[in-house]
């Protein structure tokens, strides 16, 4: 609560001092569960949601200041853990030259791959928004940055560790056991943990390329059972790591690569993400465009759960295509399925959207869960496929 006061109070002097953009969206959510829930308590039918993400962005006249605020807020009517409030960015920025400085709350993504965000470390995943890694939560960060001719070099001093969020007892999309919140650490500071990371990233002709160490608390938790096998305990491991990704353009194609070498837990693991997009431009003489996409997803981690935390891509396919108009309503659709090649269980994702006019849009997302027993880790959420509905007001 004094944080969100004194936020509130920042608000205006900000407001008086810097050139001042407010921008954001207020949404409502409806997400409709196709199939009767596989694990006790769970809820049952449509599951509807509001959504409230405000952003404030603030610069100088010189524009060497910059200052940016985004909260998120959702309230769910099923699950109440769902119902969550987080700051996404709260940071300032300050430009020197060649150098930038940020300190504050920020988002970073790295990668350059669509069915799988292997190298993108920083943040934490909001698991209880969806488990597709799309979306994470705000982290705590310091960040040094030079831009120069042989490229972009960025140090980050990351002091305060955020766990990830999981379904309560009612929700959907959640593990056979509830994950408890309370957390284990192999680190004694536990989330006062401070990690770092180095990242470097240039381009050469048509090659973009970025490489990346980090060290520090990992982002994925193992799910260990509590001694009455009652709950689930996330627990968070010390981990060093080295990842890659390289992007290749060559007229139509984008050629795409991401890989890693982790120590956790007193092992070691590789893993990659590799593969294309194909666009075809104009096709049947309109406006519209369609990309062709593949790509393969291996993960060497051990499959047991108590040596490292679970993955749904150690040896999947993924084939997809996205449509976009190009029209006034900036209509796109993307849709995919991932294949596990030992299974042959299926992940089926359809995204769409429309804007309606220059403040509602319209969205939906839909997630499937094909041809999967018992043997594999997809089976947990095989009664989970849902389609969601999001009518999104923009301001």
């Amino acid at each position: 609560m004094k944080r969100a006061l004194w936020l509130a109070a920042l608000l205006p002097m900000l407001a008086q001092a810097y050139d001042t953009r407010v921008s954001g969206f207020v949404g409502a959510e409806v997400r409709g569960f196709v199939s009767d829930p596989r694990f006790d308590n769970q809820f049952e039918g449509l599951q509807p949601s509001l959504i409230l993400q405000p952003e404030w962005r603030f610069e100088s006249d010189d524009r060497d200041h910059q200052f940016s605020l985004v909260p998120f807020a959702r309230l769910d009517s099923r699950d109440q853990r769902r119902t969550h409030a987080d700051v996404r960015e709260a940071y300032w920025r300050r430009i020197y030259g060649s150098w930038d400085l940020l300190v504050g709350v920020n988002r970073v993504f790295w990668g350059v791959a669509e069915s799988r965000h292997l190298v993108d470390i920083i943040n934490q995943t909001d698991f209880v928004e969806d488990i597709d890694g799309e979306d994470k939560l705000g982290q705590p960060m310091f960040r040094l940055s030079t831009q120069r001719d042989w490229g972009a070099l960025s140090l980050f001093v990351l002091p305060g560790f955020r766990e990830r969020t999981f379904p309560g007892e009612e929700g959907r999309l959640r593990f056979p056991l509830v994950t408890d919140g309370d957390a284990d650490y192999q680190s004694d500071a536990g989330q006062n943990h401070v990690d770092v990371a180095l990242r470097y990233a240039h381009y050469l002709g048509a090659w973009d390329f970025g490489a990346h160490y980090f060290k520090g608390t990992g982002r994925e938790p193992r799910l260990l059972p509590n001694s009455s096998f009652t709950r689930l305990v996330p627990t968070y491991d010390l981990i060093n790591q080295v990842g890659a990704d390289v992007q290749y353009t060559h007229a139509g194609w984008l050629w795409k690569f991401e890989g890693l070498w982790r120590a956790q837990h007193g092992d070691h693991f590789g893993a990659v993400t590799a593969g294309f997009e194909y666009t075809l431009y104009q096709i049947r003489a309109s406006d519209a465009d369609l990309g062709l996409l593949m790509e393969y997803s291996w993960d060497g981690r051990s499959d047991d759960p108590a040596d490292a935390p679970p993955t749904l891509f150690d040896d999947d396919l993924f084939l997809g295509a996205r449509l976009t108009l190009n029209d006034v309503q900036s209509s796109e659709l993307l849709a995919g399925f991932v294949v596990d090649r030992h299974d042959r269980s299926v992940q089926l994702s359809v995204e769409a959207e429309r804007r309606l006019d220059n403040h509602w849009s319209l969205e939906l997302e839909s997630l499937w869960f094909l041809n999967s027993d018992d043997s594999d880790f997809v089976a947990v959420f095989r009664d989970d496929s849902y389609v969601t509905l999001r009518l999104s007001r923009y301001f």
